[in-house]
């Protein structure tokens, strides 16, 4: 009888240029299971999608970055077939509604920071169709 195969660790890419954010996402996310990658600007995170080995299970994407808008990069992403259908949650201070409505018309599910870091971890663990228990 041949033993189950190990699951296979979901990838994140985080992409937001404030450094501190990463770094909490990491800490927060790594200590679920979460392979974490981080990039700072689009430049990075158009890069990220395209390294081996293949696009991120998730894209955690702020809106304003330095060389562009999160809102360009998840309509660049949702036009290829490659990474059309990758869950996107928008963190954003931004409060403008339709910004937001632009982002959830494209798919992504949005929290506004501040976020709380247990919110934030279920919200990951529903994107990616994962176990939410705070226990796990």
């Amino acid at each position: 009888m041949v033993p189950p195969a190990a699951p296979r660790t979901r990838r994140i890419l985080v992409v937001d240029d404030e450094p501190h954010i990463g770094l909490l996402l990491r800490l927060q996310l790594e200590s679920r299971g979460y392979d974490i990658r981080l990039a700072r600007s689009l430049f990075e995170a158009r890069g990220a999608v395209k390294d081996d080995p293949g696009p991120p299970d998730a894209i955690m994407l702020d809106i304003h970055l330095p060389d562009g808008s999160g809102i360009e990069f998840l309509r660049e992403l949702r036009e290829r077939p490659a990474t059309a259908e990758i869950p996107v949650l928008i963190l954003t201070a931004e409060g403008e509604e339709r910004v937001l409505a632009e982002a959830r018309r494209l798919g992504a599910k949005t929290v506004t920071k501040p976020f709380s870091p247990s919110k934030l971890r279920t919200l990951v663990a529903t994107l990616l169709g994962d176990e939410t228990a705070e226990g796990a």
